[in-house]
């Protein structure tokens, strides 16, 4: 969702009540392809009782558009795929050093509507960043969370049914060359940047654990971390 940016209070309070469960699933490195297919299918499959999940995965190396995505954004692809795919928004790049997360939420279970979904992603962020001294904020109309003016997180999302899949992107530690090919999000000329370029931690198992505790407190959730994957088959 990287098209306009909802009003976000300062801080988004987090949801009242006991946690509800949500399984953390680690896939480690893997094709974007086969990720996005199986979060489909999990969408499509789940049912009213199906506990919420979050799934955290690095890329290798893709360009994806999404929706709205305009094929002139992508100014010079070189050997880097790239990808067509059904999350809001324009064109961004994934790829090793980047922390990936999709929280695959039912919001109505969870008493949290579209807008506040987006804040409460970029809260998270936000306080994640301030666990090293790095201040963030968001920027009017353009959804993710920027430092200085350069973008150090994106954010596209999908809702169907009530039931969101994709999520967002964060720069922990990765080479930031594949985003001068691209007009990121669909700015030309935004300027991009990653946590260890802001004097952030430079390994993703620092990161990792900060920025998911975060999101369970922007949603509260109660996390259960487990070793088994998704299916990744494409023929799935």
């Amino acid at each position: 969702m990287d098209a306009v940016a909802p009003a976000c209070a300062a801080t988004a309070a987090a949801p009242a009540g006991p946690g509800q469960p949500a399984l953390v699933r680690d896939l480690g490195r893997q094709p974007y392809a086969p990720v996005w297919r199986a979060m489909q299918r999990f969408t499509d499959a789940r049912g009213e009782d199906t506990p919420d999940e979050l799934w955290v995965v690095e890329h290798d190396p893709v360009f994806t558009l999404g929706q709205a995505g305009k094929d002139e954004h992508v100014l010079a692809p070189g050997d880097i795929p790239v990808l067509h795919v059904d999350r809001g928004g324009q064109v961004t790049y994934h790829g090793p050093g980047q922390l990936v997360v999709y929280p695959l939420l039912r919001l109505p279970r969870l008493g949290v509507g579209v807008r506040d979904y987006v804040c409460r992603i970029e809260q998270a962020i936000i306080d994640t960043l301030d666990e090293w001294n790095i201040g963030a904020e968001r920027r009017e109309g353009a959804p993710g969370v920027y430092v200085g003016g350069a973008k150090v997180a994106a954010l596209g999302i999908r809702v169907r049914r009530g039931c969101t899949f994709h999520g967002l992107s964060f720069n922990v530690a990765m080479d930031l060359e594949p985003f001068h090919r691209i007009n990121p999000c669909g700015y030309q000329g935004l300027q991009v940047t990653s946590v260890v370029d802001l004097g952030g931690p430079s390994g993703m198992d620092a990161v990792k654990p900060v920025l998911l505790d975060h999101l369970a407190r922007q949603f509260g959730l109660a996390l259960q971390t487990t070793p088994d994957l998704p299916d990744l088959s494409e023929t799935a």
